[in-house]
């Protein structure tokens, strides 16, 4: 991993063999390894998770004397079933199992908000008393407030939570937007360092997987204010904390691209999907792309450190593929390769991969390419709803609109 900031070779010097130069770009990984820490997810649960023992409870209930579906069962036989409830018996499941009906895909979006807000509530007197618990270390009472902050501003009125749990740093996503009737939907699927506490922040908005999405749908109602989006932003798989052994492997990538699938496959009517993946979560993205449905139409990815194959066919998926780097991100100095499971394969926005390449211009570093006025953000936005013909490519010509229509 080239540290920012090294030497470039310059015109005419002899390059080292290939070979070489992948065995100098391993060494390096392994030392800012090192440097940041073999990181790795470890977040214990004291005793049965509130989710576990919902879940147990789910098994055995019933609800005027129907059995309920069981919580791995397809997306279309949840709905199915929940399509035979009334109002009244909808409401009955979501204030009584909320950490179940709240995350369960096939139940309706209005559904799940009702049920999340319970979970968020009950989660915030947890943490609450948490904080005031003498027995816990400083720290952990911190961080309790820290959470019990989170969950409150969650469950503000108005927000749409389509996604809650709880355990361990917590998985959470947001609708911006009127999900059920949405002819178009944009998921943003956000990188490292993901979780409950930072899936929004009051500094640096944009940079949070909340301010994203919002952003992402504030542009699209201005590039099309009468086409019907709605935007997702989606913390609903475990990032890596940090830069380090989880961040530099596929493992946390490949679960939270089932985690993707599902959802994708669960959205409500017959929606179209675009994906806008944000640095770890462009390898999420990809590892999911073979098995997504045929309703995500595009995926998009900024900021890449790789998509885990060496070129775009590699990923199997119909899907459009689109890509963007801003030049002073500092994820074009990782080493696009992957060796004995390190590191995610070529660069998304090298021409040898090819992905349609978009203008980034105004975004600034890793984290600015959701940032109004940007090319960036406007980009997005078009693909979100469909303008195609109007995209910036990164060449200033028509090169990543070609072959396109406008749909």
């Amino acid at each position: 991993m080239n540290l920012p900031g090294s030497a470039h070779h310059t015109a005419g010097a002899t390059a080292p063999p290939a070979a070489l130069r992948t065995l100098l770009a391993l060494a390096v990984v392994l030392v800012m390894l090192v440097i940041t820490g073999w990181t790795s997810v470890h977040r214990p649960e004291a005793g049965i998770s509130p989710r576990a023992a919902a879940l147990s409870a789910w098994a055995l209930a019933r609800i005027d004397g129907r059995a309920l579906p069981a919580a791995d069962a397809p997306a279309a036989a949840v709905a199915r079933f929940f399509a035979g409830l009334d109002g009244a018996q909808r409401a009955r499941l979501a204030d009584g199992y909320p950490l179940v009906v709240g995350n369960l895909d096939g139940v309706p979006a209005t559904t799940r908000y009702r049920a999340n807000l319970h979970s968020l509530e009950q989660a915030r007197r947890v943490e609450e008393a948490r904080s005031r618990d003498v027995s816990l270390t400083p720290a952990d009472r911190a961080t309790a407030l820290r959470r019990a902050h989170r969950l409150e501003s969650l469950a503000e009125p108005g927000r749409q939570v389509l996604l809650f749990d709880p355990t361990g740093d917590g998985l959470v996503a947001e609708v911006f937007g009127d999900l059920d009737r949405a002819g178009r939907v944009s998921v943003v699927v956000p990188g490292v360092d993901t979780d409950l506490l930072t899936f929004e922040r009051t500094q640096r908005s944009l940079t949070a997987p909340a301010g994203m999405a919002q952003s992402l749908y504030e542009a699209e109602r201005a590039s099309a204010p009468d086409s019907s989006t709605a935007v997702i932003a989606w913390a609903g798989y475990t990032a890596p904390t940090g830069v380090g052994m989880d961040a530099a492997t596929g493992k946390l990538a490949v679960e939270g691209s089932v985690r993707l699938r599902a959802l994708a496959t669960a959205l409500p009517g017959r929606s179209s999907v675009a994906l806008f993946c944000h640095s770890y979560g462009s390898v999420v993205c990809g590892v999911a792309a073979h098995e997504l449905p045929a309703r995500v139409t595009d995926v998009v990815v900024a900021g890449s450190p790789g998509m885990r194959v060496s070129n775009a066919a590699e990923l199997h998926t119909p899907a459009r593929v689109w890509a963007m780097r801003d030049s002073g991100d500092w994820i074009a100095d990782v080493p696009h390769l992957e060796l004995g499971g390190l590191g995610h394969g070529a660069d998304p926005v090298s021409p040898g991969f090819g992905a349609r390449l978009l203008s980034s211009a105004g975004a600034r570093n890793h984290t600015g390419y959701f940032e109004p006025g940007t090319a960036s953000l406007d980009n997005f936005a078009k693909i979100g709803t469909g303008a195609f013909g109007s995209v910036v490519c990164v060449t200033g010509d028509d090169a990543c609109r070609r072959g396109v229509s406008e749909d």
